[in-house]
């Protein structure tokens, strides 16, 4: 019988779901409810090819595969059902010469997260896979402890290992609506009843963005058709054969009961159920294409001839979800207070499931990751993500990278342009290339007389290189304008607004107006949950700036940890940002504005408004390159006015490589890569940015 109450409820009974039920249990929340509209696994999980990878770009989302490798090779003993797991190991070949340093990159990186991973010759590739050709190898890896699994079981294996503990699933029972009150979770409805409850996590795979819009929150996923091949028994296949990845000819391989299960990533995706997903759809396929297929056939039969005459059983044809950025979408939705979302997997969900679950039942508990989850976590969205068109484009364009070469700083060029500064039109006549951050368009570089501003990507020396190099001595030795207008920009205002920020802030920012702060913002065991500048514009108002990729995670930090009488906006639409950058830069400002910007009359770590291009700009002395300058906000209407009187005066255009570049050689820190919720300020050498001194409590301070 369903129940009235529960502590948790969560939506879906796909693998991840099922996951983060039993690691709930784990975790002592046996008052947790699993709902699954029809059967367990019959959305996506019971035709998913069941490989499981572990290396990826990020230490912790590597940390988070093997903690599913881990639970996988443990969990059929503690359930007595069988998962199909083994640990047969995984190759990937490389083809070419930038494969190869790809490929001998992966395996530093592998050793560097405590990963085992060894570079193979052809011929020791072929003694481990020997259906293939290896005439075309440069060398190839072999990752150990990568295996294969059987989706439907592992499922079938964690729900019963989450009934063990006291969690209760029902299937055959939809949530028809989630119940929210005062901004917050308070329940859901189902055609049996109401549960009430404090907390939601939905794993609803490819409905999850419908079911989560419904109350108001964003899940940016697609579906999109993915097929696979199963064959007959094939000679020579053993079932310790170990799965492959041949990225250059754009397919995976695995064992399968004496045969073959092979697929591949097109560079031309079919999108799925544009126009909404059919009711009543569970385990079901979709139609086969095997034209759509065809297009792998000739690569495939080349690296493996006994695929031309082997027998096949069936090309499987199932939706998938996928998202704009090829990562899956984890964490505590910004819009809603206890509403948890785990989905958009991306066709690897099977190999991320175990850890998936366990940090998202984490999270949903405590109230916090186990971990920075940062490249998965549901912030790292959007205003520009709301549109399901822009991520559509931008996700079937990521589906079709899947086996690409991930060269370092590339660009995604679907969808765009969106959001445009007013600079967008004089910067591209400059020469500006132009990258993409949330849907704005950003000048990454500037080309000179003769070169194009396009970009041509390296493993070794990149296209952009001289150009960076020069803007990068002109910001050393004179004088530079970086259009910065991107800026994530909040306002704080209210009578309680410093009271509530001093709190907050690690740093001091109880200061007399017109100061200027730079300060991290802490987490309860004192990581870095963000790096921001605030600005203290009067007695009750702060405006604080931090990066352009940040813009809802900072918002939502800050938000939820506000208290008193304050408001907090995001006025990032209405500023412009111009910074100027270099050892001129007083000089060139000067000519342009009748305030004192003498380093006694403004000095660093100051913010006030001033006149320039007879324009109000608010100026904030500060600098992230390293040299002297200015950060000018200002109504983005006066923006152009500005730009062209600074340009009149000899200034240099830079972009934002430029600014990686200098920031580097100060050893300026970068949240996201350099610093996070997993290193404090006294690791990461910022311990002078903080109020230790002063005796004022703030979070984080404690730890």
């Amino acid at each position: 019988m369903l129940p009235t109450t529960a502590r948790a409820v969560i939506i879906g009974g796909g693998i991840i779901g099922c996951s983060v039920a039993y690691h709930m249990g784990k975790l002592g929340w046996t008052d947790t409810v699993l709902l699954e509209r029809h059967k367990l696994t019959s959305g996506t999980t019971f035709h998913a090819a069941g490989l499981v990878g572990q290396l990826r770009t990020s230490a912790n989302i590597t940390q988070l595969l093997g903690y599913s490798v881990d639970l996988y090779k443990r969990l059929e003993a503690e359930t007595g059902l069988q998962t199909g797991w083994k640990m047969n190991g995984g190759l990937r070949l490389a083809c070419n010469a930038e494969r190869w340093i790809e490929v001998r990159r992966q395996a530093t990186t592998a050793h560097s997260f405590g990963l085992e991973m060894h570079l193979l010759t052809p011929q020791e590739a072929q003694d481990m896979w020997p259906l293939m050709t290896i005439d075309d190898l440069v060398g190839a890896a072999f990752l150990p402890t990568d295996g294969q699994a059987n989706p439907s079981d592992i499922t079938q294996s964690l729900a019963k290992g989450a009934r063990m503990a006291g969690v209760r699933i029902f299937e055959d029972t939809p949530v028809v609506r989630i119940i929210v009150e005062d901004g917050r979770i308070r329940g859901v409805e189902t055609p049996s009843g109401v549960i009430e409850c404090e907390k939601v996590i939905c794993c609803a795979g490819q409905w999850t963005r419908v079911l989560a819009g419904s109350v108001g929150v964003n899940v940016p996923l697609v579906s999109v058709e993915h097929q696979y091949m199963i064959t007959e028994k094939i000679p020579g296949v053993t079932a310790d054969l170990p799965t492959l990845r041949d990225p250059d000819r754009l397919t995976y391989w695995k064992e399968d009961v004496g045969g073959l299960v092979w697929g591949g990533y097109e560079p031309n995706p079919k999108p799925w159920a544009v126009g909404g997903i059919p009711k009543g759809f569970h385990f079901d396929l979709l139609t086969s294409d095997y034209d759509h297929f065809g297009q792998f056939m000739e690569n495939a039969i080349a690296r493996v001839p006994a695929l031309e005459h082997a027998g096949v059983k069936q090309l499987l044809n199932g939706p998938e979800s996928f998202t704009p950025d090829g990562n899956f979408i984890l964490g505590e939705a910004p819009e809603l207070r206890n509403f948890f979302v785990g989905a958009g997997f991306n066709a690897f969900g099977i190999a991320s499931a175990g850890g998936a679950g366990m940090a998202l039942a984490e999270w949903a508990a405590t109230g916090a990751a186990p971990y920075d989850l940062w490249p998965v976590d549901i912030r790292r969205f959007g205003q520009v993500h709301r549109s399901t068109d822009w991520v559509r484009a931008r996700t079937l364009e990521a589906y079709g990278k899947h086996y690409t070469i991930a060269f370092p700083s590339e660009e995604m060029q679907s969808a765009r342009p969106t959001r445009r500064s007013p600079l967008y039109g004089h910067l591209k006549a400059a020469g500006a290339c132009f990258g993409e951050k949330l849907g704005w368009e950003r000048p990454n570089w500037f080309a000179g007389p003769g070169e194009q501003p396009v970009d041509r990507y390296s493993y070794l020396r990149p296209g952009w290189f001289d150009a960076v190099a020069r803007e990068h001595r002109a910001a050393r030795e004179g004088c530079v304008v970086i259009d910065q207008t991107s800026f994530a920009k909040f306002r704080l205002k209210g009578p309680d607004a410093c009271a509530a920020l001093s709190w907050i802030a690690a740093g001091r920012v109880d200061r007399p107006a017109g100061t200027l702060t730079y300060t991290q913002l802490l987490n309860a065991k004192g990581g870095i949950e963000a790096d921001v500048t605030v600005a203290r514009l009067g007695i009750d108002e702060f405006y604080i700036t931090t990066g352009t990729g940040f813009a809802t995670h900072d918002f939502d930090w800050i938000a939820r940890n506000l208290t008193g009488d304050c408001v907090l906006t995001d006025v990032t639409s209405s500023h412009a940002v111009l910074s100027l950058m270099g050892p001129r830069a007083r000089e060139v400002l000067t000519q342009l504005s009748p305030d004192d910007l003498t380093n006694g009359g403004f000095p660093f770590g100051s913010a006030r408004w001033i006149s320039v291009a007879k324009c109000p700009v608010l100026a904030l002395r500060v600098t992230y390159v390293g040299e002297l300058g200015w950060e000018l906000h200002m109504p983005v209407e006066v923006a152009v006015t500005v730009y062209e009187a600074l340009m009149g005066l000899g200034v240099s255009n830079a972009g934002y490589r430029a600014i990686e570049t200098l920031r580097l050689e100060k050893g300026y820190r970068a949240w996201g890569s350099d610093i996070g919720p997993d290193h404090t300020p006294v690791e990461a050498g910022l311990l002078w940015a903080c109020k230790m001194k002063s005796g004022q409590p703030f979070l984080g301070r404690a730890a």
